[in-house]
């Protein structure tokens, strides 16, 4: 761990989103600027990428395996948490859409399970198919029909206030099919939605 994560509180800028829960928060951007600076030798673009603090550990974790990041995420999300007037009875972590030896959001939410001593619960939700990189589907109305069935919600959920976490926020589709499962399916109390950082598009 670098004496920057040790040390220094991770400077946030939370917003509000709207969507199927109850209420919702991003903390930052994920990216502050993107300049092309050219091309390398197989002629793929090459750009100069300002992230914001939170997004440049979360891209430390999740595409360079950096698992000291951690404990910096995990200390500003929890930060934020603890002065948001919920109460959580439990955490799920979004069904990862790649698969990864780790899965950074499910290690997210286990670490921020025990700062916060709330239960990590990553078995209720389950993803039933494999579904297309939202990236490359049109609309927000075209990714939630192509999610809308994708999702599984097991009946222990039930009744619970549910703080639903992700990594990185693009369009959201995902994030507020999910929502509506926990309450159709699981028939939760609740659902809060965090996401870590939002893409600037």
């Amino acid at each position: 761990m670098s004496p920057e994560d040790r040390h220094l509180p991770v400077e946030i800028h939370p917003k509000d989103i709207k969507g199927s829960w109850d209420a919702g928060y991003v903390l930052d951007l994920h990216t502050i600027s993107s300049t092309l600076i050219g091309y390398n030798e197989f002629g793929h673009p090459e750009f100069d990428t300002q992230r914001s603090p939170l997004g440049e550990l979360v891209y430390r974790l999740k595409y360079k395996g950096d698992r000291t990041a951690i404990s910096a995420i995990v200390d500003a999300v929890a930060g934020f948490v603890r002065n948001w007037a919920i109460q959580p009875d439990m955490i799920i972590p979004m069904p990862p859409s790649k698969q990864r030896a780790a899965q950074p959001v499910v290690e997210i939410a286990t670490e921020l399970g025990k700062a916060l001593q709330i239960p990590v619960d990553t078995t209720s939700l389950k993803k039933t198919r494999a579904t297309p990189q939202m990236k490359d589907v049109g609309d927000f109305s075209e990714r939630v029909a192509a999610l809308e069935t994708a999702f599984a919600v097991d009946k222990n959920v039930e009744g619970k206030r549910v703080l639903l976490i992700d990594d990185l926020l693009q369009s959201g589709a995902t994030m507020n099919v999910v929502a509506q499962a926990l309450r159709k399916q699981g028939n939760v109390k609740a659902v809060y939605a965090i996401a870590l950082t939002r893409t600037r598009s």
